[in-house]
């Protein structure tokens, strides 16, 4: 059994940062695609960032990327979203997500185990 616990969440002004986290526990975490989905009140939970089992397979949404970067620390059995130049928009409950097997994945039925989400609040 996997279980995953997010972190870092909050509340920020436009253009600033925050920096997600998430802890996986399980001792198969590295052989384990990670990703990073966001769910706005009244809409359906979407893809924001993905990263293989090799630490070097990565993917993003598009109104994410070169704002966004995901990475992994394999010994410490966690994964990070740094978020920067943050929008109004990117307001969520942002949640981590854990796969069967190392290929990364943008579809979230492709995941199977899921953290409780941790909010992000970008005020304008």
């Amino acid at each position: 059994q996997v279980q995953l616990v997010e972190s870092g969440g909050g509340l920020v002004q436009a253009g600033g940062s925050l920096r997600l986290s998430c802890s996986a526990s399980g001792r198969t975490f590295s052989n384990s695609a990670m990703g990073w989905f966001r769910q706005a009140p009244g809409k359906e939970r979407e893809f924001v960032a993905t990263v293989g089992g090799d630490l070097w397979s990565i993917d993003y949404a598009g109104s994410v990327k070169g704002r966004f970067t995901i990475s992994r620390d394999n010994t410490k059995n966690t994964v990070y979203l740094q978020m920067n130049s943050l929008k109004p928009e990117d307001t969520a409950v942002y949640y981590c997500a854990a796969r069967n097997g190392p290929v990364i994945a943008t579809m979230r039925q492709e995941y199977v185990h899921w953290g409780q989400g941790t909010q992000v609040t970008v005020s304008s």
